[in-house]
């Protein structure tokens, strides 16, 4: 698949409404005010079928079944460079309001020696994926033997201007922090948004790991994305998003 294109139907359709985590749960609505949009399939679908509302952006998915559960699996297509590597969910449209998913990250057999399993997701993506929000995870830092390293289990950037480097030079621990994490495993979270704040709630824990409460950009509507870093190999699984 090639930057832009979109997937085949199937794994992603269109149905009504319904529980996130029911596992009968309708695939994919246009989000409206109060709305549920559930993307991803859950597990009455085999990893056979194709995918559906997916635009892909130096990155490659598939359907797949990992650890007992159906999910999209998502890896940086040969030759990316940059962080824009997403797969944007085509349809979506979200300012404010929650995100919850499913997603289980690990370097890649074949990455490199810095890989953490970058794995997260995308937010208030504009067309072309020229602008978004980002947070992610670097699940390999959960449980390191360096508490340098676990500080920076989690991750805020704003692509294009504001690169995790840049943040951690100019703004050093603000946008990141711990939580427990474990590489491969599949990990519950969920994302609230409100105007230029962000909570990030990771395994369903009752405060969040990490507050953003000045996004870069300017509060507008956009799509949602599943987003992997280099060397990752990742997979994600029952998302959905309500708008506020």
């Amino acid at each position: 698949m090639h930057v832009g294109q979109a997937v085949p139907s199937g794994l992603l359709g269109t149905r009504g409404f319904g529980n996130p985590y029911s596992p009968h749960m309708p695939r994919t609505i246009l989000i409206t005010t109060g709305a549920i949009l559930t993307l991803l399939a859950g597990p009455s679908l085999s990893p056979g079928q194709t995918l559906d509302k997916l635009e892909l952006h130096k990155v490659r998915a598939e359907a797949a079944e990992y650890r007992g559960t159906k999910a999209i699996h998502v890896t940086q297509a040969p030759g990316a460079q940059g962080e824009d590597t997403l797969a944007v969910v085509t349809g979506s449209q979200l300012q404010d309001g929650v995100i919850e998913v499913d997603l289980a990250g690990a370097p890649a057999p074949s990455a490199f020696g810095e890989a953490r399993g970058f794995i997260g997701v995308a937010f208030r993506i504009q067309p072309n994926a020229a602008k978004y929000e980002l947070l992610y995870l670097r699940p390999t830092n959960g449980r390191a033997e360096d508490q340098l390293r676990r500080n920076h289990s989690t991750q805020y950037v704003s692509f294009p201007d504001w690169p995790w480097q840049r943040t951690r030079q100019e703004t050093p621990g603000l946008y990141e922090s711990y939580t427990d994490l474990e590489p491969g495993i599949w990990t519950r979270v969920k994302i609230v948004l409100a105007g230029s704040r962000a909570r990030l709630y990771v395994n369903r824990a009752e405060q969040p790991c990490l507050i953003v409460n000045d996004l870069k950009l300017a509060p507008a509507r956009g799509a949602v994305g599943l987003w992997t870093g280099p060397g990752t190999d990742g997979y994600f699984a029952k998302l959905s998003a309500t708008a506020q």
